[in-house]
């Protein structure tokens, strides 16, 4: 039996921001079906956690982490939840306040956390085989691992390489306590750069789709980290992401309005409900297209902005929740004030309201411009909800464009990031729509679409076994 620790900086249901929550909250369960697989999971105990799970913490130990010339204090917190044994690591200096990320700190803060792990690692109740890191936040702990723990191996996943933790080099001598000889391992472009320390140190290195896996190697999506991800190539995996498909299930989703399986009458319901709510006009026989997002540039609005006014022109309606960036946020309100019986805007983000998008839309709008993995088009495959892609990064990965002569596909795509590419694959989904030919046959494939972690999770087992076989 070979053990497992997940680093990560969210988890639901403790605290989450994105999608890396939902993995880590997920994830650990389905490994735990796997033969020969047991896993823990270790977090910072941030001071905005829900009392409901504070007050099941069971204090494992006082301990210290050097950071610097500090010695900081810390508190090993065990609670078992869902299956999974989940340890959360307290320091009220670095994590008591509020939020997760966006401090000046926030470098320091999970320098801080990735040695906390490995000081940790003795007061666990149980030996640790692998250190299974996600993303930049915990990237040093694999660093550490590497450097001060020859009996362990270790596993980084990149979830959005984007993001990599960059500090200026003087954070070396200030904050790691390790040898000068270690700091190449660390260094990028006259910094520091968690991420890559991940990427020089890491066993195996894993990111969340096939595709981005090869596209990361390309310096348009690799953040200028191509040269040592290629460097690496025969140690990176890409293994696509699945959802919980127990908790994203219209069948027993308590937010909306009609339980479903793949009824397009119950579908009609929910529509006819969140019509109402949202004061659009009540027509169940209207394409309604959804928006469920952060609007920033990634998930590629510009595009969308281009061409709504243009597609509101058509019997259609629109429903988009999120916040983002300003420039978006009053770009698509004017289109909403605008255009009130067609489009609704919600510029908030609330579970409930998602699902019930998700349960009562035809499309799901994700041109995104690029795309590690992305949950919404899997949540929205759940929901028997149409995806409109670009086609890049995972969304090529899980999205298949409908093909009418041969009647297969789950969804509609184009390729290039041109926002009449998007307009076109939407006017085709509203032809698709009004032709039951077409349209019961797509609806046939995206009831066929499955996207538990169930398979996956034999893939991350298949890179664990080759570390440390069972």
């Amino acid at each position: 039996m070979r053990t497992i620790l997940f680093a990560a900086s969210e988890c639901t249901p403790f605290m989450k921001t994105g999608g890396l929550a939902d993995v880590i909250g997920s994830l650990p369960r389905a490994l735990e079906k796997e033969r020969g697989t047991e896993v823990r999971v270790i977090l910072p105990l941030y001071e905005e956690m829900d009392a409901e799970w504070k007050d099941q913490l069971e204090k494992v130990a006082d301990f210290t982490v050097p950071v610097g010339w500090r010695n900081q204090p810390a508190s090993l917190h065990r609670l078992d939840h869902d299956g999974v044994t989940h340890y959360f690591i307290r320091n009220e200096f670095y994590f008591g306040r509020q939020g997760v990320y966006g401090y000046f700190d926030d470098g320091e803060r999970y320098v801080f956390f990735s040695r906390a792990v490995i000081e940790a690692l003795p007061l666990l109740d149980r030996d640790i085989d692998i250190l299974h890191a996600h993303d930049w936040q915990t990237g040093l702990a694999v660093a550490f691992a590497n450097i001060m723990r020859t009996d362990i191996r270790t596993v980084f996943t990149i979830h959005n390489i984007q993001y990599q933790g960059w500090m200026t080099h003087e954070a070396f001598s200030d904050l790691m306590n390790i040898g000068l000889e270690h700091f190449a391992g660390l260094e990028w472009h006259g910094m520091i750069n968690c991420m890559k320390a991940a990427l020089f140190h890491a066993d195996k290195i894993t990111t969340v789709s096939p595709s981005y896996a090869e596209e990361i190697k390309q310096p348009y999506y690799s953040e200028g980290l191509d040269s040592i991800l290629n460097d690496r190539a025969v140690d990176l995996i890409g293994i696509i992401n699945g959802i919980d498909t127990d908790e994203y299930n219209p069948q027993k989703d308590p937010y909306i309005y009609a339980p479903y399986t793949s009824s397009r009458a119950k579908k009609r319901e929910n529509k006819r409900f969140l019509q109402r709510e949202l004061c659009l006009t009540e027509d169940p026989d209207v394409p309604m297209y959804a928006v469920v997002s952060r609007l920033v540039e990634q998930k590629g609005f510009h595009l969308l902005e281009r061409i709504l006014e243009e597609f509101l022109q058509e019997n259609v309606q629109v429903v988009m929740l999120g916040t983002g960036d300003y420039a978006f946020e009053q770009s698509f309100a004017y289109f909403a004030n605008k255009y009130p019986n067609k489009m609704s805007l919600q510029l908030k983000f609330s579970e409930a309201a998602a699902r019930q998008i998700y349960a009562a839309s035809d499309f799901f709008i994700m041109p995104s411009k690029f795309e590690p993995c992305g949950l919404s088009q899997l949540i929205s495959l759940q929901y028997k909800t149409i995806p409109i892609v670009r086609e890049t990064g995972g969304l090529r990965d899980t999205v298949h464009p409908f093909n009418e002569v041969t009647g297969e596909g789950n969804g509609f795509s184009f390729a290039n990031y041109n926002a009449h590419e998007l307009l076109y694959a939407m006017r085709y989904s509203l032809l698709a729509y009004h032709r039951e030919d077409l349209f019961k046959p797509l609806l046939k494939n995206v009831n066929k679409s499955r996207f538990s972690w169930k398979d996956s999770a034999k893939l991350y087992n298949g890179v664990y076994a080759e570390l440390v076989p069972s």
